[in-house]
């Protein structure tokens, strides 16, 4: 008995810590085998404006199966992100499933969840997995907002736009950048030095080859306006430009009030692009030889005003992190998209994170927010630079359109 009291005091007094029970290993556990995306390039303008959603996922996807050299026939589900087309996609996405090689047994569906759709497509194979449903999965996000953004969008019918809490609903988001500026305190001057260190960390990060791992070869026919056709072949991101400053964002005018702070030097840019990643229980990847990169913990979705939507990783990151009994600090990186600089900075301030943490080779403010494809894109970004910089834990999150926030708990391997 004085043996096993011992022991027991032992384990009382160095308990396992929280942070700890991260790195702890089962063959149920959600694994990341592989994450890549495509270039984003700009709306409307660049190499992808003429390239529908789907023909860039079928691209993706099949370069996922030829990498990992996964049997597709065992993929047991599929899910993509879109906030743009007509039914989020399914029936396309579908098409660029079969047209990608994955034979037709295998199921896929579209989610919606505004800006966070990605991930909420990561969340869902996820949680097929840990419930048993499948082994395999793939989780997707791919948006055209050259083909589909500024459409027109069912409008509200009369007791909707009569209701004040369902009215706001419809508040353009570039206002409520404005107010979770003016609410919180979030000047122009640092919004601007914000925006310019995205644009300066993304610029460093392509010059140094840093998104190589990442990023797959697309090909795009591009028409002119005469209505030519070129093929081409898309490996870097459109939006990163080079010798931004503070000073320099400073001359833009504001886009949404004019007295405002939220102008187009700092807030995302309207992006075309996709992300896919390949999700598999580490049984099973263990058992095919597949490489594991990262470790799925958690994720979660929470509501707030739709007024200041921006708040939302404000809100969700503390749930997430008070969940596993985590600290902001005992996160190494954090992928927090940049809607706009005053709603990105406030979180960051709110949860008390330190910038050097936040975003290490820039954002949606130098590189593009494709809406339903930056939830998935996050981990493609997120797993090399942990990697390159021998970290280990990072968190992803975005605020969501109509008033959430979302955000997620990985680990690297």
């Amino acid at each position: 008995m004085d043996r096993l009291q011992s022991i027991s005091n032992q384990i009382q007094a160095n308990p396992t810590s929280a942070k700890e029970r991260l790195f702890e290993k089962s063959p149920d556990d959600v694994v990341f085998v592989a994450a890549y995306r495509s270039a984003f390039t700009k709306g409307r303008k660049g190499a992808f404006k003429d390239t529908d959603a789907a023909d860039l996922l079928q691209q993706l996807l099949k370069t996922l199966v030829e990498r990992t050299k996964i049997d597709p026939s065992i993929i047991g589900d599929i899910v993509v992100g879109n906030v743009s087309n007509v039914g989020s996609g399914a029936t396309e996405f579908r098409a660029a499933a079969l047209a990608a090689g994955i034979p037709y047994t295998v199921p896929l569906m579209s989610v919606n969840r505004q800006c966070s759709s990605g991930l909420m497509s990561v969340i869902q194979i996820a949680r097929e997995i840990q419930t048993g449903q499948i082994d395999v999965g793939i989780a997707a996000g791919a948006e055209s907002m050259s083909k589909s953004w500024g459409k027109p969008t069912t409008p509200f019918s009369k007791e909707l736009i009569s209701n004040p809490e369902a009215q706001k609903c419809t508040i353009p988001m570039g206002i409520t950048s404005e107010n979770v500026a003016a609410k919180y305190h979030i000047s122009r001057a640092d919004q601007d030095a914000f925006a310019a260190s995205s644009y300066q960390k993304a610029e460093k990060a392509q010059k140094a080859g840093l998104f190589k791992d990442e990023i797959v070869p697309i090909t795009a026919e591009v028409k002119d306006k005469d209505g030519n056709t070129q093929k081409v072949t898309v490996t870097q991101d459109e939006g990163i430009r080079p010798g931004v400053t503070a000073e320099s964002l400073s001359k833009i005018r504001p886009a949404f009030k004019k007295d405002g702070s939220t102008h187009a030097g700092n807030a995302s840019q309207v992006s075309d692009g996709a992300a896919v990643t390949l999700m598999v229980r580490r049984s099973v990847a263990e058992k095919l030889g597949l490489p594991i990169i990262g470790k799925f913990i958690d994720g979660l979705s929470v509501g707030v005003p739709p007024e200041i939507m921006g708040i939302g990783p404000a809100a969700a990151i503390p749930v997430l992190l008070k969940k596993h009994d985590l600290q902001p600090n005992d996160v190494d990186i954090y992928e927090i998209n940049e809607a706009f600089a005053s709603q990105a900075l406030y979180s960051v301030r709110h949860v008390g994170i330190d910038e050097s943490r936040v975003n290490p080779k820039g954002g949606a403010i130098a590189f593009g927010h494709p809406l339903g494809c930056t939830g998935t894109r996050q981990f493609a970004t997120l797993f090399p630079e942990l990697r390159r910089t021998g970290k280990k834990i990072g968190v992803t999150s975005m605020c969501i359109g109509t008033g959430m926030g979302a955000a997620s708990l990985v680990v690297a391997e």
